[in-house]
């Protein structure tokens, strides 16, 4: 038997991640994640277990969708979700471009002068900026606190039809990303971009009557990146990304 790594785990590129939803009461006094949006990549959240909802912000204002087991709900770039935790929430996470999230595709809901500022805005994105007697825990439930508290601000606006709130944000929150997008450019080109080639290959072969891609037929296995906890803006997680050939 031969071991190779893949390019790519999955399919088209996609990310997978197993989301157990925070169970920490929040100001508003549910539980739940930290509001975020992605500027690049559509997110699929796959019900495993428990019961909660997302609420969503975008240009056509604020609305809220019930979460059970076996629900599918997924969202484009520029929706700002959060998720809210009503019972053992848990999630399969299905994000497109996989890797662009970890490059920072994703933006909190931060109160608008900290988007504003790229300096203050990574001081608070991360979970290491806080106090050394911080836990990862405390500083993640902390982080998920101020996300929370811009964000009740651009839901109080949605739902008052003030769009100009929410169009500030998206303004802000492209200022803030623009700098990274030639480095997702590249990382889109090394795992994503080839994947849509490779599937014009094959259906060029196969509308030839040829099929030498059967020969290079894989089976491959990926295991969980860390058997730890790991915290997320929404939860705790297990993540999967590249697999070995089998």
């Amino acid at each position: 038997m031969t071991t190779t790594t893949l390019s790519a785990a999955f399919p088209g590129g996609v990310g997978l991640t197993r989301l157990k939803v925070y169970e920490w009461e929040t100001a508003d006094g549910v539980c739940g994640g930290s509001p975020h949006m992605h500027t690049a990549s559509t997110e699929a959240y796959f019900v495993l277990a428990g019961t909660g909802r997302v609420e969503t912000i975008r240009s056509s204002g604020y609305e809220s969708y019930d979460l059970a087991p076996n629900d599918l709900l997924w969202f484009s770039p520029g929706t700002i979700h959060r998720l809210v935790n009503d019972g053992d929430l848990e999630i399969l996470a299905i994000m497109q471009n996989g890797g662009l999230p970890e490059a920072g595709d994703a933006v909190l809901t931060f109160d608008s002068d900290v988007v504003a500022d790229p300096v203050r805005y990574a001081r608070a994105a991360s979970l290491t900026g806080g106090s050394p007697s911080d836990s990862l825990q405390d500083a993640a439930r902390f982080r998920r606190d101020a996300a929370l508290a811009g964000y009740q601000r651009l839901k109080e606006a949605a739902i008052a039809g003030e769009g100009e709130y929410l169009a500030k944000f998206h303004q802000d929150a492209v200022r803030l990303i623009q700098w990274r997008v030639p480095e997702w450019k590249s990382l889109w080109e090394e795992t994503v971009a080839p994947e849509s080639q490779r599937t014009a290959d094959w259906l060029k072969e196969l509308a030839q009557g040829q099929a030498s891609h059967f020969a290079n037929a894989t089976v491959a296995r990926s295991e969980a990146n860390s058997p730890g906890t790991i915290f997320g803006m929404c939860g705790t997680l297990q993540k999967w990304d590249k697999g070995h050939a089998l």
